[in-house]
């Protein structure tokens, strides 16, 4: 079976062209058999284990697991299909269950310590120590310390936990795919812009359907909602939108999330409870920056009120601009993109469609290559590849300064049926030195949903979107340039999830300089820079209604705090309810009662952020304030630069991170510089 299934080769990058959902089951028995053969043996050795006879073993045995399981995860996000679906969904209770047993392994916990309590962890490296001092953490976590029917049960909830994860995920893709608006009269395509009616007519003629197809993705669901002259079919959009997986809208009842999200939060509440914490939230902040629950609630009742000021003042000026320039009286969610679109054009000058010709995905890339070219000394370039599981895909090599690889990634750009929405890093393969004494070169999956190509046009971005690769790639760094040596701490593993967000979020801030939108801007036609004028007006335009952006990601945030911080909260009613009164203190726009918003919540109910959406505002005040620097000492200062590629990317999740922000920053992080990117300053 070895020498013919794909998913079995260790060496080199996945063969995805080969890959067949048939593949997935007898591989996985393989390599969950081969894995339980290494850990019975090394059980018998725990008494006496060390690094080199007991820890590295087991460092070996995840590391064939993550390397057999990452292509199949990521095929399963990036071409779903009823087979692959199907195996997925058994492979990941078989994995589960092997993890949630392992985590409970008293003799390897019992072997950990003894390697931790030994006289010879001081001469481990630092990379080693931290995987020993992780490790025992995690098997806390774990539930290893737990007895008889206690430890059952937190081993059947962690199962049960990830089986209903991937369904709340799948119930979304399958809602996002499931419902289209499809239009024939060509004067209901009013105000839309040309870019967003030939994406629409090349849908419907890829599915056989006349006229023009707009659907839930991102590339037409935004574009839709922001230049649609017509209120009604604005109106039908964000009902099926907001209503997705849920027991609202025109398909309410199908792929319901509803019951899914009640056990999700009884269930984390309960394996918390097992393990003494009071609840969820308390648990998942273990191994985070933030120490307590009150921190956090601090931290963003702290923001809400520095925020919503400025929201109420820029709602009272969007319904006062939408009265008197359009005579409408009473704004309804589904107006505010439209007006708001309007209002900036008027304001600032600034129309996003504008700047779209100016950043074709070729040359955005090749910018941004130039950019991490100067920040970080490493050189981009294309690489072959023929196991690519589409056609959008390609495979890029990372070198440095002389010529060592640094890295893999595979760009996957494009938004399409069967693709999970949004944007993401994965790790592919982890860096580490193995066992020849060769240095393990780090892959990374970089996943987009960009608008795709129309024609024989490249994909044209917004500057949204541009962010957005500049945001992903700042992840792939971290990933790729790592220098450690141990795949459990190096790039983001290990990493406290509130601080894994620093490095994509700083690149972001380069997307907004002068010299840069020169490098990385072109207009698809005639390759003229970005006009100093549009320049101008894209820059002034950068916080504009950044209040009402603020509050919604507080209202996300809260929501999600308080959710996983209050043990008796589990019932369906009693989760609406709590949405409810954390938009009465945060929000200025009244959601309507049919919104289902958190039905599609994947973040917290299917992407890992349970109780940790505020990592993306705690994150976001060290990016800002990391920032500051190369303000200070120029954007493409040297030393700044080679400081940040040796104090973060390099040391992956081997020392604290409020440590590696120290020693960039040369103190500790503030919120000012946070506010004032954000236009929160009076």
């Amino acid at each position: 079976m070895s020498a013919r299934n794909p998913l079995l080769q260790q060496k080199g990058l996945p063969r995805f062209r080969e890959i067949c959902a048939h593949h997935v089951e007898p591989a996985l028995d393989e390599v969950l058999a081969s894995s339980q053969h290494e850990i019975d043996r090394l059980e018998k050795k725990a008494d006496v284990a060390d690094w080199a006879g007991f820890a590295a073993p087991l460092q070996e045995v995840d590391e064939r697991l993550q390397r057999f399981w990452s292509p199949v995860s990521h095929l399963n996000a990036v071409r779903d299909a009823p087979d692959l679906r199907r195996v997925y969904q058994d492979g990941l209770e078989k994995l589960t269950a092997y993890h949630a047993s392992l985590g409970q392994n008293r003799a390897l916990y019992e072997g950990y310590q003894r390697i931790g309590q030994s006289e010879a962890f001081a001469s481990l490296d630092t990379a080693k120590q931290r995987v020993i001092s992780n490790a025992l953490r995690d098997f806390r976590l774990s539930g290893v310390a737990l007895e008889g029917p206690a430890r059952d049960r937190f081993r059947a909830i962690t199962t049960e936990l990830a089986a209903l994860s991937n369904t709340f995920e799948q119930n979304v893709l399958d809602a996002t795919d499931g419902w289209a608006l499809d239009l024939v009269d060509e004067k209901d395509l009013s105000g839309l812009p040309p870019t967003v009616i030939e994406l629409a007519k090349q849908t419907a003629d890829s599915v056989g359907t006349p006229g023009w197809r707009f659907t839930l993705h991102a590339p037409s669901y935004l574009p839709f909602m922001k230049y649609s002259d017509c209120r009604e079919l604005r109106a039908q959009m964000y009902r099926a939108y907001v209503c997705r997986a849920s027991d609202c809208g025109p398909d309410a009842g199908h792929w319901d999330n509803t019951g899914l999200i009640k056990q999700l939060v009884s269930l984390r509440q309960e394996s918390a409870a097992l393990l003494g914490y009071a609840d969820y939230a308390g648990y998942a902040l273990v191994d985070r920056m933030a120490v307590s629950v009150a921190e956090v609630e601090s931290f963003l009742t702290d923001l809400s009120e520095r925020a919503r000021p400025f929201a109420e003042q820029e709602l009272g000026q969007l319904e006062q601009f939408a009265k008197s320039e359009f005579g409408v009286g009473q704004l309804a969610p589904w107006d505010l993109p439209y007006y708001s679109e309007k209002l900036r054009t008027t304001t600032c000058g600034f129309d996003p469609e504008a700047v779209r010709p100016f950043f074709p995905l070729p040359r955005v890339l090749e910018g941004l290559f130039e950019v991490v070219k100067r920040l970080f000394g490493i050189t981009v370039s294309q690489a072959t590849s023929s196991d690519l599981w589409h056609d959008d895909v390609t495979l890029y090599e990372i070198l440095d300064v002389s010529g060592e690889p640094r890295g893999k990634f595979f760009l996957d750009p494009y938004a399409r049926e069967h693709k999970r929405g949004g944007a993401w890093m994965a790790d592919c393969v982890g860096r580490r030195r193995i066992a020849d004494g060769a240095i393990q070169t780090p892959v990374a999956f970089l996943t987009c949903n960009f608008t795709p190509p129309v024609g024989d046009r490249p994909s044209l971005l917004t500057h949204e979107e541009v962010l957005t690769l500049f945001h992903e790639f700042g992840h792939g760094l971290h990933h790729m340039l790592t220098k450690v040596e141990e795949s459990a701490v190096a790039g983001i593993c290990g990493v406290p999830w509130d601080a894994v967000e620093l490095p994509s979020q700083l690149l972001e801030n380069w997307c907004w300089e002068p010299e840069v939108l020169a490098m990385v801007a072109r207009h698809v036609d005639t390759g003229e820079q970005l006009p100093s004028d549009l320049v101008s007006r894209l820059r002034s335009a950068r916080n504009f209604q950044s209040g009402l952006r603020m509050v919604r990601q507080l209202e996300f945030a809260l929501f999600d705090l308080r959710l996983h911080a209050t043990p008796a909260l589990t019932g369906e009613v009693a989760v609406q309810s709590l949405l409810d009164q954390v938009r009465r203190e945060v929000a200025v726009v009244v959601a309507p009662p049919y919104d289902r918003f958190q039905n599609s919540f994947s973040h917290i109910f299917a992407g890992g952020y349970a109780a940790g959406y505020y990592s993306y505002l705690w994150a976001e005040v060290l990016s800002a304030d990391a920032y500051g620097r190369f303000e200070e000492e120029g954007i493409f200062d040297p030393p700044a630069g080679k400081a940040f590629l040796q104090e973060v990317l390099e040391k992956g999740g081997v020392e604290d991170p409020l440590e590696l922000f120290v020693a960039f920053r040369g103190r500790r992080p503030g919120i000012e510089s946070f506010l004032r990117h954000q236009g929160l300053v009076g």
